[in-house]
């Protein structure tokens, strides 16, 4: 995961693409275990939403790296 991508002139590197794609998918995916009502049994929300994030963006590096390999 090397590299920069160009979003309309603007040069990011591959790191902060990739993290602003998790926080959307973070945000998503929280806003669906929100209405489902999955909270109530977490026993620290802010906990389980920092392990969540890094988990959905290790995830993502990790795929990224094995469709480039």
């Amino acid at each position: 995961m090397t590299g920069q991508y160009d979003l309309y002139g603007v040069f990011l590197p591959s790191f902060s693409a990739l993290a602003l794609l998790a926080y959307g998918m973070f945000r998503i995916l929280t806003a669906v275990l929100a209405k489902i009502g999955f909270y109530r049994v977490v026993w620290h929300p802010s906990l389980f939403n920092l392990a969540f994030y890094i988990t959905l963006f290790g995830g993502l590096s990790a795929a990224i790296n094995w469709f480039q390999g």
